[in-house]
């Protein structure tokens, strides 16, 4: 009895672990999906060699909060192991039979699970940890995938520039793509040049990546529009779409605000 409860323990620390860890690297500018992937990967130990772990390397905050999820990791996976096998192996004077300590196992697991996918426990946690960064750290917590709602049809991607795409040789002032509802917020050149909040008069070209921000619909469509004068058409019923768009925006906001 005694195993099956501490290696409960030891699954319940390593659910608040990785979600503490996940929460703060989501604070240090990762979406929610990345930083939660990377936390249980050095957690588990998995070591997983993306674009994505670079990002958590180059970064002093990150880089301490994974190094601490590997070393736990480690400790909390040996003592989960040694439980598990303690719990079938040992003949304690306790009396329980695998009749009573497999469900009682099972049971406990799946609710830790239950738990651990609530979206309830996710806000609190969240409320929690974001107090307490807030008081004893000098992070900065305000989450900014909710501030862009990056859940909804809003994200933050990189647009390639292509040879033959409606973008290569354009300045942003020419192509208007803020006017398709997508915001280029910095531009990538092949040689690992940054530009950030470029102006109109930015001439983009085959190989440089631009960052923007937008809804999906109209990035997608800015992506695989390539030259010719199907384009100019397409640009002009993207223009109107977005029109679209930002009225009902206005009118939903009217509502929710009473104005």
């Amino acid at each position: 009895m005694t195993a099956i409860l501490s290696l409960l323990l030891v699954v319940t620390l390593s659910i608040l672990l990785t979600r503490v860890a996940a929460i703060v690297l989501t604070y240090t500018g990762l979406s929610r999906q990345t930083a939660r992937f990377q936390a249980r990967s050095a957690f588990s130990g998995a070591g997983f060699t993306t674009a994505e772990s670079e990002q958590v390397v180059n970064h002093p905050v990150r880089r301490r909060v994974v190094l601490l999820l590997m070393l736990l990791g480690n400790a909390g996976i040996v003592t989960a192991v040694s439980s598990l096998i303690l719990a079938f192996v040992r003949t304690g004077d306790d009396g329980l039979g695998l009749v009573i300590k497999i469900p009682l196992l099972v049971g406990g697991v799946v609710g830790l699970w239950l738990l651990s996918a609530s979206a309830l426990f996710d806000r609190l946690l969240s409320r929690l940890v974001e107090r307490l960064l807030a008081r004893y750290t000098q992070l900065d917590v305000r989450d900014y995938a909710g501030l862009l709602r990056l859940g909804g049809d809003y994200r933050i991607v990189e647009l390639a520039v292509e040879a033959d795409g409606w973008l290569d040789g354009r300045t942003l002032a020419e192509a208007r793509p803020a006017a398709e509802g997508v915001l280029v917020l910095g531009v990538s050149s092949p040689g690992g040049e940054w530009l950030g909040t470029p102006g109109g008069e930015t001439r983009v070209g085959a190989g440089d990546t631009l960052v923007v921000y937008g809804r999906t619909e109209a990035i997608e469509s800015l992506q695989q529009r390539r030259k010719g004068a199907r384009a100019e058409r397409e640009h002009a019923e993207a223009v109107g779409k977005q029109g679209e768009v930002a009225a009902r925006e206005r009118r939903e906001r009217e509502v929710e605000t009473g104005r």
